[in-house]
């Protein structure tokens, strides 16, 4: 039909966290969602997952956004941008992308992150 049903799953080291809402039939979807989660002091990575709702068939992967600790250290006051999707499977083709507002909030001891998922293309 030329459009998707997408929805975002936020994951801190591959374990799922936040689930978005799913926005029906578009390929522009706008979630203006935000999410406080506190941060484990030897976090690695976090992964935005974006997906496509099927109601008959399992979800598809759109792609995928992957922030790491190194990144976020060489922002230390957030990041604020579009980021390009990258594959999660190899033999998949993948355009788009999300975009983001990213802080880390508190000192090493005890972090929180901040997540604006904003919208998408």
């Amino acid at each position: 039909t030329g459009s998707s049903d997408p929805y975002c799953i936020v994951k801190i080291d591959d374990e799922a966290i936040i689930r978005t809402a799913t926005v029906w039939k578009t390929l522009s979807p706008f979630w203006g969602e935000e999410y406080e989660v506190q941060l484990q002091p030897g976090f690695h990575s976090i992964s935005i997952y974006v997906m496509d709702e099927d109601a008959l068939s399992r979800d598809d992967v759109i792609g995928k956004v992957c922030i790491t600790r190194d990144m976020l250290a060489e922002h230390p006051k957030g990041y604020s941008g579009w980021v390009s999707l990258s594959e999660v499977d190899p033999d998949e083709e993948v355009q788009g992308e999300i975009h983001l507002r990213v802080e880390v909030l508190g000192s090493q001891g005890s972090q929180r992150l901040r997540c604006s998922v904003l919208e998408a293309r």
